[in-house]
C-alpha cells in the first residue's frame, strides 16, 4: 500500500467523503474506537493491504489516550510483579519509538531516583535497574543508569529537601505527547488508504446470522444514521470495551475494571529539577515530569465506577498527589501552585478483587463473536503489539490469506526528513516573521509536516501571530488543527491539538474565542455556533473547577456530569 499525504489531511472535506464512503463501501475491517490502540490497528491494518475504517464516537483519543502520564517507559515498577514479559516489550517499543516510529514525538528523558537507605536503596534498586537496562538490549536507545552521590543529587535538583534523601540513581526513559501521537497515527492510516471518521458512534451491530458483518452507526455531527458494512469488527473501545461487547450481543462479555488515574500540572519554576524524578509511595510511584514551561505530577491508581465519558479529579485526590511530591520538596507546594488537572481511566482488563495498582498491564485480544474481536489492557508504549496482536486475530475471521504485521520500522508522518526539518522550516517563507523560537517549536510538535503549517501561516500571514489568551501557541496551530487534523470542536483544539486547557492558568477561558472565531470560516460556523461552542467550553471549565472541590468520587462525578461533551449531549 502506497503512502498519500494528502489522504492524511483529515479536514471537513475529507471528513464528508469518509462519510459517503462509510454508507456504501464493504471493508475488511471495521475499528471501533479512536484512541491510540484503534488507531494503531487502523494503521497495521491499512499497512497490510486491508480496506479499513476507523470510528471515533468523540474525537481522537478523547478517551484515555490524551490523559496519560505522558510516558513510553518500560514500567520499572512492574519488575517488582516479576512482569518481565511485559517490561522487555515494553523497552522493545521504546527503541522502536524513539528511533524510527515517532522519533518528532518521543523524547528520551532523564529521571532521578532518590534513595533514602544508603545500603539497601542502593543494592535493590541498583539490581532493578541493572536488570531494567539489560532488558534493554544491548543497543538501547538511551543510555544506562548511573549512580550518583547526596551532592550531585541536590545540585542538579535544588528542589529536593537535603534530609529527604541521601544520594540516587539516574536513569532514562521517554515521553510523549499522547494526544497528538494518536491524531498521528490516524492521519498516518488515512494516509495509507483507511477511512478514519470522528464523530461517529456505533449505534447498533450489522448481523448476517451469527455473524457481526458490520455496524449501525451515527454521524452525531448531524444525526444521520449510517449501515457501514465490514468482514470483521475489532473493539478497541478501552474502558468501553464491556459496554460495545454487550452491543454485539456477547453472552459473556469482557469485563473491564476502570482504574482513575489523576495528574496535576504546575508552573516550571516552583520545582527546580535537571531531571524527572520518580518518589516511591506506599501502592506504587509517584512521577513529577517536564512538559514544557510545566511540571506534571501523578498518578493516582483508584477503581472507578461512574460515568466513563468524563472521569472527575476530587479534593482527595489532589491533596493526595500534593502530600506525596512535598514530603521531598524544599519548597512545598499549594494548592494555588496549580494551574491544571486532569484526570483519565485505564482500561484493565479484570482481576477480580485484586487491588488495581497489582493488576497485570498485559494485554487482552479475543474472538468475542464471529467476525468481532476486541482488543483491551496493556499499556500505552505497546500499543504497536496491541494493534499487531488484534489484527492478526482479525485475520483469522478472513476467507483470505493477510500478510504479516509491517509495521515495526513504519515511520508515522512527520518522521521521515526530521534531521533537516529545523532547517527547511527555518528557510520557509512562512517563517519569516517567526523566531527561532517558534519554529522550533513548530518541529517539536509536527516534525517535517511543520512545512505544512507554515504553509498555512504563507497563505495568511496573520496566522503566525500568537494565540490570544495562550501566546506560546500560534493562531496557525488552531487553523491548521481544524483543516488537516480533524478537530471539530473547540475542546478538540484546547484540549488534546494543544495542551491549553491544562497549561494556561485560566485553562483556555480566555483562549476559546480566539480558537472558535479561528475554526469557524473552516468549519462554516455561524454566530450562534460560535457562542455555543464558548459557553460550553466555559461551562465545561466551572463544571471540572467545581468538582476538584468536591470530597470523592461520588461528589465530583455528579458535578461534572452536568456538562458532557457536546457530542454527547
Amino acid at each position: 500500500m502506497a503512502l498519500d499525504v494528502r489522504a492524511s489531511r483529515l479536514g471537513p472535506e475529507a471528513r464528508r467523503r469518509a462519510l459517503e464512503r462509510l454508507a456504501t463501501e464493504t471493508f475488511d475491517v471495521l475499528v471501533i474506537g479512536g484512541g491510540v490502540t484503534g488507531c494503531g490497528v487502523a494503521l497495521d491494518a491499512a499497512t497490510r493491504g486491508l480496506t479499513v475504517a476507523l470510528i471515533e464516537k468523540r474525537d481522537f483519543a478523547a478517551g484515555t489516550s490524551s490523559r496519560s502520564s505522558k510516558l513510553i517507559h518500560g514500567g520499572l515498577r512492574y519488575l517488582e510483579h516479576l512482569d518481565v514479559k511485559v517490561v522487555r516489550e515494553a523497552l522493545r517499543e521504546r527503541r522502536l519509538l524513539l528511533e524510527t516510529i515517532a522519533p518528532h514525538l518521543v523524547r528520551a528523558t532523564p529521571f532521578l531516583f532518590p534513595l533514602k537507605r544508603p545500603a539497601w536503596d542502593r543494592f535493590f534498586m541498583g539490581s532493578g535497574l541493572f536488570i531494567y537496562d539489560a532488558l534493554a538490549g544491548a543497543h538501547s536507545a538511551v543510555p544506562r543508569h548511573r549512580h550518583l552521590s547526596r551532592a550531585s543529587c541536590l545540585r542538579d535538583v535544588p528542589a529536593l529537601r537535603a534530609e529527604a534523601l541521601c544520594g540516587g540513581i539516574r536513569y532514562y526513559d521517554a515521553q510523549v505527547d499522547d494526544s497528538r501521537f494518536a491524531v498521528a497515527l490516524a492521519r498516518t492510516a488515512a494516509a495509507y488508504g483507511a477511512v478514519c471518521a470522528a464523530g461517529v458512534r456505533a449505534a447498533a451491530m450489522r448481523r448476517n446470522g451469527e455473524r457481526i458483518s458490520g455496524a449501525l452507526v451515527q454521524d452525531v455531527e448531524s444525526d444521520r444514521e449510517l449501515e457501514v458494512r465490514a468482514r470483521v469488527v475489532v473493539n478497541a473501545t478501552g474502558v468501553w470495551t464491556t459496554e460495545t461487547e454487550r452491543l454485539a450481543g456477547v453472552k459473556d462479555p469482557l469485563m473491564v475494571r476502570p482504574s482513575k488515574g489523576i495528574h496535576l500540572v504546575v508552573p516550571k519554576d516552583r520545582i527546580q529539577s535537571a531531571y524527572a524524578l520518580i518518589l516511591p509511595t506506599e501502592k506504587s510511584v509517584l512521577f513529577v515530569l517536564p512538559w514544557g514551561d510545566h511540571w506534571i505530577i501523578g498518578t493516582t491508581d483508584t477503581e472507578w465506577t461512574l460515568h466513563l465519558d468524563h472521569p472527575a479529579a476530587n479534593r482527595a485526590d489532589i491533596e493526595y498527589l500534593l502530600d506525596l511530591v512535598n514530603e521531598v520538596l524544599a519548597r512545598p507546594l499549594t494548592r494555588a501552585d496549580v494551574v491544571g488537572v486532569y484526570a483519565g481511566l485505564r482500561p484493565l482488563a479484570s482481576a477480580g478483587g485484586k487491588d488495581t495498582t497489582r493488576v497485570s498491564r498485559e494485554h487482552e485480544v479475543r474472538r468475542s463473536a464471529p467476525g468481532f474481536v476486541s482488543v483491551v489492557g496493556g499499556k500505552y508504549t505497546t500499543y504497536r503489539i496491541m494493534a499487531r496482536d488484534a489484527v492478526d486475530a482479525a485475520a483469522h475471521e478472513l476467507d483470505f490469506r493477510v500478510e504479516a504485521s509491517r509495521t515495526v520500522d513504519l515511520p508515522l508522518l512527520g518522521a521521515a526528513g526530521l534531521p533537516a526539518a529545523e532547517r527547511r522550516a527555518t528557510a520557509h517563507p512562512g517563517a519569516a516573521g517567526l523566531g527561532p523560537g517558534q519554529v522550533r517549536r513548530l518541529v517539536d510538535r509536527w516534525g517535517s509536516l511543520a512545512l505544512e503549517v507554515l504553509d498555512v501561516i504563507a497563505a495568511d500571514p496573520a496566522l503566525g501571530e500568537p494565540l490570544p489568551g495562550a501566546e506560546t501557541y500560534l493562531t496557525a496551530d488552531v487553523r491548521y488543527a481544524t483543516s488537516h487534523e480533524g478537530a471539530l470542536h473547540v475542546d478538540d483544539v484546547l484540549t488534546r491539538r494543544t495542551h491549553i486547557s491544562f497549561e494556561a492558568p485560566d485553562r483556555g477561558r480566555r483562549a476559546v474565542a480566539a480558537v472558535a472565531r479561528l475554526m469557524a470560516p473552516v468549519l462554516g460556523w455561524d454566530d450562534a455556533t460560535i457562542d455555543r461552542e464558548v459557553t460550553h467550553y466555559r461551562a465545561r471549565l466551572a463544571a471540572e473547577l467545581e468538582a476538584e472541590c468536591m470530597p470523592d468520587d461520588a461528589t465530583s462525578d455528579a458535578v461534572r456530569a452536568t456538562v458532557r461533551d457536546l457530542r454527547l449531549e
